[in-house]
């Protein structure tokens, strides 16, 4: 028998303690245990549903699963929005199964059908297997339910039976998008008969992407209507804010929310961690923090030999692969080859009996150690971890308690550690604790009126079948005027009968719903002519440009040519020592003011622009030090975006009064600009790739001093939108994140960006303070003394130096 481990307190101050590093543990939150309630399953689910479930282990349900399952049954439209391993997947299962068998006892027709939509393949590949146990343990009546996969990797010949036979299909957006709608005739008779949808992991569906997806479930419904069929909606979700109103805004339908969680919970226990500063030096001779990933390496070798089962969540493939290997090496020196290999790298792209091999080897504790990205969240089943590390924070707080569920799941005390990247956003929480713990998790952001992701879902709608009157309100506010645009334009012709489509190329391939717009760019292996994937036009140039190193499952490629007009990026194998960061310019022009309110005399807007970006060149920086090695220049054309934005401004007399001198100006707008991008994130679910940013001391069509922050997607994707709403509670953590930074005049912590065209040069942090202390109206020279001694000695230093008053990007 495994010996009970340790309180996750006394793992936690072990890990402080060794090697002297009690100083990086910035805080410690203690969750208590949560006891399970129970409640009767609802009258109404099929017996034989029910003994299979008993049959795995559960007599009767939480109190969660209960009441979600008996909403279905009642035909309201539900969003089951609880933690991490509380069995969200048997509270649609047992209402979809049960219809689905009452479908098969039908005298005539097909019966009752579900569609089942997740954001990956794994994951629907681990639904089906959950299905296949439920219908093992069971060898009568549900035997007759019929499960498949219909995705990109269906073979042509199974995909006729699936259409024709299958009663639960399991696919994802791109393939309903893509295979299933266009082709609606072939699937009549399953949409006809269509009971349910269910969407899991519908917190995914966030941004553009998750506005795509709201309009593919809008022309779903309108072709269920068509052949008489009204499905039941059942969405499960991470925990997060307004659950009911996020997926209102998804499908486009009333939804009630089930958050009250009824399932049990161990003690838990959560640290922040930030990593020390090293002697090594950034640009500008800004001090460096170890890496993330280096931290995460020793603290996962620590656990190993503390036989303390554990997953490290690493954000990149190349990452996880790091952390392994290096836990490997020190593992080996400290206890031998036998112990090494109990720790492994989990990565997507692995086949499904390799993720069933993995499972079996954490559940069995033959591997103590896992390095995973993201994949293991989504596809994969473990239970009876000890502790989570997170390799910087993923994004959002619905991530963060996501990936730290993992542990504990078994009803054990757990240990989760958040490891801060050198960020303004990572070492902001790590120094703010009630900004995760007292905090409710944030709402899903997106907007499916946004016109640029609409336009192309409505000539594919108009291809399914024509448009009429009777489909706007179903498409939203923004579909009348849209309409005669896109008949301007070409795409639509209007006929008595409603808008027809006319073109010969299939309208569905207009848009990649995982994109931002424009035909994807191919990524393909030079020497071999193999597609190893694509990329989607907007992020082409910063993501594959000549001489990138591109990622692609564990494997490093560089890129040897990017042919724009062609839409491909050649690439060779390479395991360079470094990654690559793009850096841009951007110039930015207003087109309309949506929105403003007066702050004192300062003004914050919110409205369209079009923005002007190039990439100008690339950094390599060093894996495990983030040392920069050197920067080469790119020859790219710039490219023209309209999208969203939120701005400020701020007069000339209020940087009279709070003494900022006008060689000062340039720095300090940019230094608070590169850290209001890195704070938004904790607004909106975003992460600082989506957003971009220009400041300015003179603002062509303000007139005044200006910074922006706008959405990196054409038409917006409600990012910059989120900001304007709580401007004031953004803009104040980005003050407390650059006032609490230990350095002296600026580093990756605070205000630089690693995406900055300019070098991050001008930077001034001392006025970067005064300048977001006089628009918040929280003070002005006389508010020094409330400066940390730390920022008062910059503000001492950086006032005897003039910086260069030049616009910033």
């Amino acid at each position: 028998m495994k010996p009970r481990p340790d309180s996750p307190a006394t793992v936690l101050k072990r890990l402080a303690e060794a090697r002297g590093r009690q100083d990086r543990l910035t805080h410690s939150e203690h969750l208590p245990a949560r006891a399970a309630r129970f409640a009767p399953w609802p009258a109404g689910l099929r017996p034989e549903v029910l003994a299979a479930v008993a049959a795995g282990g559960i007599d009767r349900p939480w109190t969660h699963q209960a009441e979600a399952a008996n909403l279905a049954n009642l035909g309201k439209h539900v969003v089951i929005a609880t933690g991490t391993a509380s069995g969200k997947s048997l509270a649609y299962l047992a209402p979809v199964l049960s219809a689905l068998l009452e479908g098969t006892e039908a005298a005539n027709g097909r019966g009752a059908t579900c569609l089942y939509l997740s954001p990956t393949k794994a994951l629907a590949a681990d639904q089906l297997r959950r299905i296949g146990e439920l219908r093992a343990a069971e060898d009568g009546a549900l035997q007759r339910v019929r499960a498949a996969a219909y995705d990109g990797d269906t073979p042509f010949q199974q995909r006729e039976w699936v259409r024709q036979y299958a009663s639960l299909v399991l696919t994802n957006p791109d393939m309903l998008h893509r295979g299933i709608l266009p082709a609606h005739a072939r699937w009549a008779s399953f949409l006809r008969a269509l009971r349910f949808v269910v969407i899991d992991e519908c917190h995914t569906y966030r941004g553009v992407f998750g506005s795509h997806v709201a309009q593919v479930l809008r022309r779903l419904r309108r072709l269920c209507a068509r052949y008489g069929g009204e499905p039941v909606f059942l969405l499960a979700s991470a925990t997060s804010a307004d659950p009911a109103v996020s997926a209102g805004r998804l499908t486009g339908l009333p939804v009630t929310a089930v958050t009250d969680d009824g399932s049990p919970r161990g003690e838990t226990v959560f640290a922040l961690w930030e990593p020390p500063l090293t002697e090594l030096q950034g640009e500008q001779g800004a001090p460096v923090r170890r890496s993330a990933t280096a931290e995460a390496a020793d603290l996962l070798t620590d656990l190993v030999l503390d036989r303390i089962r554990t997953v490290a969540f690493v954000r990149s493939r190349r990452g996880a692969e790091l952390v392994a290997v290096i836990a490997q090496e020190r593992l080996t020196e400290a206890a031998g080859p036998e112990t090494a290999r109990r720790v492994a790298a989990y990565r997507g792209g692995y086949l499904p009996e390799e993720r069933r091999a993995l499972e079996r080897a954490l559940h069995s504790g033959r591997l103590l150690g896992l390095a995973a990205t993201s994949a293991l969240e989504l596809g994969v089943d473990v239970a009876g971890l000890d502790a989570v590390l997170l390799t910087g924070y993923p994004g959002t707080r619905a991530g963060l308690w996501q990936q730290a569920g993992r542990a504990g799941r078994a009803g054990q005390g757990a240990l989760a550690v958040l490891i801060a990247r050198d960020d303004p956003l990572d070492t902001y929480l790590v120094h703010h604790p009630d900004s995760l713990f007292r905090q409710p998790v944030e709402a899903t952001v997106l907007d499916p009126d946004n016109p640029h992701v609409l336009a192309p879902h409505l000539c594919a709608a108009a291809s399914e079948l024509p448009l009429t009157d009777s489909d706007l309100e179903l498409f939203g506010p923004s579909t009348a005027p849209l309409l005669p645009q896109l008949e301007r334009r070409g795409m639509l012709r209007r006929r008595p009968g409603g808008y027809f489509w006319t073109r010969r190329e299939r309208a569905a391939d207009l848009v990649d719903i995982r994109g931002s717009g424009g035909a994807p760019v191919r990524i393909v292996e030079a020497d071999t002519g193999r597609l190893l994937g694509t990329v989607d036009a907007g992020s082409a140039h910063t993501a594959v440009h000549t001489g990138a190193i591109h990622l692609h499952q564990g494997s490093s490629y560089r890129v040897r040519e990017l042919d724009l007009e062609e839409s491909v990026a050649l690439v060779e194998a390479a395991d360079p020592p470094y990654s690559t960061v793009a850096r841009d310019t951007t110039s930015i022009t207003v087109l309309a003011t949506d929105r403003a309110v007066a702050w004192g005399d300062a003004r914050l807007c919110f409205g369209s622009v079009e923005v002007t970006n190039q990439v100008v060149s690339f950094l390599k920086r060093r894996l495990l030090t983030g040392e920069i090695l050197g920067e080469t220049k790119l020859d790219l054309p710039p490219r023209t975006l309209r999208t969203r934005a939120v701005w400020w401004c701020v007069t000339d007399d209020q940087l009279d009064d709070a003494g900022l001198l006008p060689e000062e100006l340039p720095g300090a707008a940019h230094a608070a600009e590169h850290a209001s991008i890195g704070l938004l994130p904790l607004f909106a679910t975003c992460d600082r790739w989506d957003i971009g940013g220009v400041s300015t001391p003179l603002h062509p069509d303000t007139g005044l001093p200006t910074v922006f922050v706008y959405d990196g997607h054409p038409g917006g994707a409600g990012f910059a939108e989120r900001g304007f709403q709580r401007a004031r509670e953004w803009l104040g953590a980005t003050l407390d994140a650059i006032t609490a930074c230990e350095c002296e005049r600026g580093c990756p912590s605070c205000i630089q960006s690693p995406k900055c065209g300019n070098g991050n040069e001008p930077l001034d942090k001392a006025g970067s303070i005064r300048l977001l202390r006089l628009l918040l109206g929280t003070g002005g020279p006389e508010e020094a003394a409330s400066v940390p001694a730390v920022a008062k000695a910059a503000v001492a230093k950086a006032a005897g130096s003039a910086q260069s008053p030049e616009p910033s990007a």
